[in-house]
């Protein structure tokens, strides 16, 4: 399982290709809150996601054949994929389910990666890419079941921890690759509270299971946390740092995504307003005193979606 130094050396071959994406500290009050929170803006991150971490250590870190690379995604990650790719100079095919927005497939496109959109799901776009990768010999790309890819993510809880002083971190969960890597990154010294949405539980449902189970995906956040069954890396970190995982509703997220556009002016996906969404509905309570952060993790979206 890896572990900080294995973060801290994935931040450190990664940090020329990535932006360091500021952090607000918001006084009790703002977005309704009672209690101070910081908010990291990972939407501002190269490709719009958190995602282009993973996606350059992953490139950085491997030997890239002529094929160029083959990634699977609801559209954040093959975004992050394509363009990572674009800028080291190798091509990239990316297969998305037919959910993805098509926002996230124009940016695919302007990166320059062959797109291929295939599948109701997240899981039938991930089994054509590894059959794509397998004829063609590209290397394949993982949306988040890969410990190279997580711990690029888990730079941002480095990035964060330095930047803000917080006892609690809520992440956004999907296929756990943000979260293994921010549990990996800080998890022994900052509570990880893993959020997801009520149609995309993956990893609420492997806890409660003891091992990754397969799940129904629906709702507002399906093309961006639509991972029908959590990593098995991902989950063996997860199991021993996360502390608890919460639920929240479609219309929650909606409601933060509205709150970080008209007080901040952010425009957050739903998956990015998903951890502020768990605050506002009272999903996750602070206790007295308890210093909370969250991160936007993505802003892939129509910006008159979120108003």
């Amino acid at each position: 399982m890896i572990g900080r130094n294995d973060v801290e050396a994935a931040w450190s071959l990664i940090r020329p290709h990535v932006r360091r994406t500021p952090a607000l500290e918001l006084a009790a009050g703002s977005l309704g809150l009672g209690q101070p929170l910081a908010l990291k803006l990972e939407s501002l991150q190269v490709s719009g996601s958190f995602k282009g971490r993973g996606a350059f250590h992953k490139l950085l870190a491997s030997s890239v054949p002529g094929a160029g690379i083959v990634a699977a995604s609801g559209g954040n990650h093959g975004a992050a994929a394509a363009y990572a790719a674009r800028a080291l100079g190798h091509k990239a095919e990316i297969f998305v389910p037919t959910i993805a927005s098509p926002t996230k497939v124009a940016r695919l496109r302007s990166y320059g990666a062959i797109v291929h959109q295939l599948g109701a799901v997240y899981a039938e776009a991930r089994a054509a890419s590894e059959k794509r990768a397998a004829e063609t010999g590209a290397l394949l790309v993982p949306a988040y079941e890969d410990e190279v890819v997580f711990a690029g993510a888990g730079s941002v809880a480095l990035e964060f921890a330095g930047q803000a002083k917080f006892d609690t971190l809520l992440v956004a969960v999907g296929g756990g690759g943000l979260i293994a890597g921010c549990a990996a990154a800080i998890g022994e010294d900052v509570r990880i509270v893993a959020v997801e949405t009520e149609g995309t539980p993956t990893l609420h449902e492997a806890l409660r299971a003891g091992r990754p189970v397969d799940v129904k995906i629906s709702g507002i956040a399906a093309d961006a946390l639509g991972a029908s069954r959590i990593g098995v890396p991902n989950f063996e970190v997860a199991q021993k740092l996360v502390r608890r995982s919460v639920l929240v509703s479609d219309d929650a997220v909606r409601t933060a995504q509205r709150a970080l556009w008209e007080e901040l002016r952010v425009i957050a996906e739903p998956a990015g307003a998903t951890g502020l969404a768990a605050l506002m509905s009272g999903v996750y309570q602070p206790a007295p005193g308890e210093r909370v952060a969250t991160l936007v993790c993505g802003a892939n979206t129509e910006p008159g979606s979120v108003t």
